[in-house]
């Protein structure tokens, strides 16, 4: 796969299928990145698992923090991966680990290695690299355009507003709302 380029079809394909996530270099630290996706994701009714092997038995945003993938209770959809990409290996050798697999590997702005990623789809994941969710998330629901940034998808679709957060289509529509 050419990992230049995303269709858009892709990028909301696979956030339309994602509901679980571990974020792996989460931190608790509100002016990191890591905070930002993760707070964003939970708003967005995703369930964030934070990964962070110095933070692990502490909460952040209220969810309780994983030394590593293994430790997660519960099934993974999608790994995001907040490391440099020289780390990338190693979370994905653990990735393939875990049972059931994840569907996902994504690896955030900045962050790519082409080897993991080879390896990571030749076992039947789908991979991101170089792209933040939050930010693709905002950019295909027509979020991002509110504060004047050009999208580059075009849209008739009003959003559909739920309590506790708002859906712009990215999400599943569930129970026929």
């Amino acid at each position: 796969m050419n990992h230049d380029a995303y269709d858009n079809a892709y990028i909301s394909g696979i956030l339309n299928s994602v509901k679980t996530v571990a974020m792996v270099g989460a931190s608790a630290n509100d002016v990191r990145p890591s905070f930002f996706v993760l707070k964003y994701l939970l708003a967005k009714g995703f369930s964030v698992f934070p990964v962070n092997p110095g933070h692990a038995g502490k909460e952040i945003l209220g969810r309780m923090t994983y030394a590593k993938l293994s430790d997660i209770p519960e099934p993974i959809d999608m790994v995001d991966i907040f490391r440099a990409s020289n780390a990338v290996p190693p979370i994905v050798d653990e990735a393939l680990a875990l049972k059931p697999l994840p569907k996902v590997i994504w690896m955030q702005l900045t962050v790519r290695n082409d080897e993991a990623a080879a390896k990571a789809e030749a076992a039947g994941f789908k991979v991101v690299m170089n792209r933040c969710p939050k930010i693709e998330y905002g950019r295909l629901s027509g979020e991002i355009g509110w504060n004047g940034v050009n999208s580059g998808v075009l849209s008739a679709k009003k959003p559909l507003m739920r309590p506790g957060f708002q859906s712009f289509g990215v999400r599943r529509v569930e129970n026929g709302e």
